[in-house]
């Protein structure tokens, strides 16, 4: 068996993000190959063998990688529409559009989304794709390729819809699946690209869209089939109150009571927003262990709401962050969200008790890790973790006399990234990939999504 090759970062602050919330002010850490050797205080240890690289990280923070827990990378060629909706309003505008996808273009904008938050911090991304138009294409292929090509995590939340215009849902008829087509669509994604070993680069979640965009037998035949599969469920929940209101008129009872009915509830189960939880929903997530991907920038977008995150927190809901479609938060960062959580949070009944600096940069970590069922391998920084980690440069005009290195991400400008590492492998540098060529995603993007509109204004 070959000597691991090992990569020594040293002369930075590290945030490790584990139990104790243990930091170093000046440290090191050591990969060997793609785990965490070891890390610590001061200088790296003497007589460390196969050393192929040694990296001076003066001036920068150490932290876990970012993990995003909700997206919906297909909306990156519809950016900058419906500006001034509400969330229906804005599902309503812009479901004609997204009806009328295909496999090319679902692959640029899964690149131009992944290059966005890879590019800024993020190690481990998801995609929620549930719009599967006739003869679009191989769909979930083209995302998962992308991811790979990439080099970032990945988990395909394999997404379906089954109500249409005609069954009094949102979208085209056209742009819907059939149950049946639905559950064999997923169940062979998750055969074809499920991998469940510890160091999987690409993992597959059975996600149908929302309560209100499938029916109640696709959410039950769904949970039974992730269980079935050995695999994670995802959906869309309680993000505005008019979804309360439309739970309440079709199935006599409010979404988290829904979800508990169909099997939805679950700590293989996590679910996006939930901005509209009241005392009783937060517990049954709690006793459950469900957990929340917290959009908050995409909430404020389209006038959701506050999501009750500090009482989620404190009642022991697992909670992480998504950056959600881009046409919903059009910066595609998830490194902004560390702050915009924050300060989104203190708005709300706690105020400045909200959330501090450390629990922001928990959410976008380990309790990302945690919400995508990953806690164990990554979303902290630990002997035998995945190396999944970012070199955030602190000693710029932006951040140098801010004294504390957390409050200075969290709370100050976007940071730049001098290095990324995914599964031990570089795949940022100075700020630009060096996985793909952003430039030609520029361009892809551009010229797909006018392609879309000039389609969809055919129509």
């Amino acid at each position: 068996m070959a000597a691991a090759q090992r990569i020594v970062i040293e002369n930075c602050s590290i945030a490790t993000v584990d139990a104790n919330d243990t930091e170093y002010a000046t440290g090191h850490v050591v990969i060997a190959d793609n785990r965490i050797e070891s890390l610590g205080a001061g200088k790296a240890p003497e007589g460390l063998g196969n050393v192929v690289r040694r990296i001076d990280a003066t001036g920068h923070l150490v932290t876990p990688g970012l993990v995003n827990t909700h997206h919906h990378f297909y909306q990156w060629i519809t950016r900058g529409l419906a500006t001034d909706h509400n969330l229906f309003n804005w599902l309503v505008a812009l479901y004609p559009t997204w009806a009328r996808i295909d496999e090319q273009m679902v692959r640029s904008a899964a690149q131009g989304s992944l290059a966005m938050m890879a590019r800024g911090g993020v190690t481990a991304a998801m995609d929620h794709h549930y719009v599967y138009p006739q003869g679009s294409g191989d769909l979930s292929g083209a995302i998962i390729g992308a991811a790979r090509d990439m080099g970032v995590r990945f988990t395909l939340a394999r997404g379906s819809m089954d109500r249409s215009e005609k069954d009094g849902g949102l979208p085209p008829d056209f742009a819907v699946e059939t149950l049946e087509g639905a559950l064999a669509g997923t169940e062979e994604t998750v055969k074809q690209h499920h991998d469940a070993s510890f160091d999987a680069m690409t993992q597959v979640a059975v996600a149908p869209c929302s309560p209100f965009s499938v029916s109640t037998e696709l959410m039950r035949d769904g949970a039974a089939l992730a269980r079935r599969l050995g695999v994670r469920l995802h959906t869309h929940g309680s993000e505005t109150v008019e979804e309360e209101q439309f739970c309440k008129e079709l199935f006599g009872m409010g979404p988290t009571d829904y979800f508990e009915s169909t099997g939805w509830l679950g700590e293989d189960v996590w679910m996006a927003h939930c901005v509209h939880m009241n005392d009783s929903d937060i517990a049954a997530f709690a006793r459950t262990k469900t957990g929340v991907a917290h959009c908050p920038s995409s909430n404020a977008r389209l006038a959701a709401g506050i999501a009750r995150v500090p009482d989620m927190l404190a009642a022991g809901v697992p909670v992480g962050l998504g950056v959600d479609g881009t046409a919903s938060n059009e910066s595609g960062e998830l490194h902004t969200e560390l702050r915009n959580a924050l300060l989104i949070n203190r708005l709300g009944a706690h105020r400045e008790a909200a959330l501090n600096a450390r629990q922001a940069l928990r959410l976008g970590t380990y309790g990302g890790a945690q919400v995508l069922g990953r806690a164990a391998e990554i979303g902290s920084l630990e002997p035998g973790k995945l190396a999944d980690l970012v070199l955030w440069k602190l000693d710029t005009l932006a951040h140098a006399s801010i004294a504390d290195p957390v409050t200075a991400l969290v709370f100050g400008a976007a940071a730049p990234v001098t290095a990324s590492f995914v599964n031990g492998r570089q795949i940022v540098e100075d700020g630009r990939l060096l996985t793909a060529d952003e430039d030609a995603i520029a361009r892809s993007t551009r010229e797909e999504a006018q392609r879309l509109a000039r389609i969809a204004a055919q129509a």
